[in-house]
């Protein structure tokens, strides 16, 4: 199976993505929003970004020293094939999602412990299912 590094999965829980409110998203993401479609909840590591919204999964991958350097990737609901939680355990204290698509590419996403992966799930699941 082919995989995509999208710059949000680290082993570090200092790097681990953590829920921002919705006015933390990056400016531009609203421009690629389509007509219809809304933030549903939004993540960031020190400066990556993972958006889910109603129709997709958006990763905003900052990179370079000045962080000028931005990948857009965006991964429609819609070519979902299945996807899977990890829960954060005594010793594992990062919970993790984990993606598969239709193309073969496989999306895993590293959540600081605190995260309620569960209630991520049961979000995106009404839009997959």
């Amino acid at each position: 199976m082919d995989t995509v590094n999208s710059g949000i999965k680290q082993d570090s829980n200092f790097l681990n993505l953590k829920e921002i409110p919705q006015n933390k998203v990056r400016s531009e993401i609203n421009m690629l929003l389509v007509p219809g479609e809304t933030i549903v909840q939004c993540f960031q590591t020190v400066r990556d970004q993972v958006i889910f919204t109603s129709k997709r999964v958006i990763v905003v991958n900052v990179q370079g020293l000045t962080g000028k350097k931005v990948s857009y990737f965006s991964y429609p609901y819609s070519n979902v094939l299945y996807f899977g939680i990890e829960t954060a355990g005594v010793l594992d204290i990062d919970s993790e999602l984990i993606m598969t698509f239709a193309n073969g590419i496989v999306l895993q996403f590293d959540f600081k412990s605190r995260v309620e992966i569960k209630t991520i799930c049961a979000n995106i699941q009404q839009y997959i299912l």
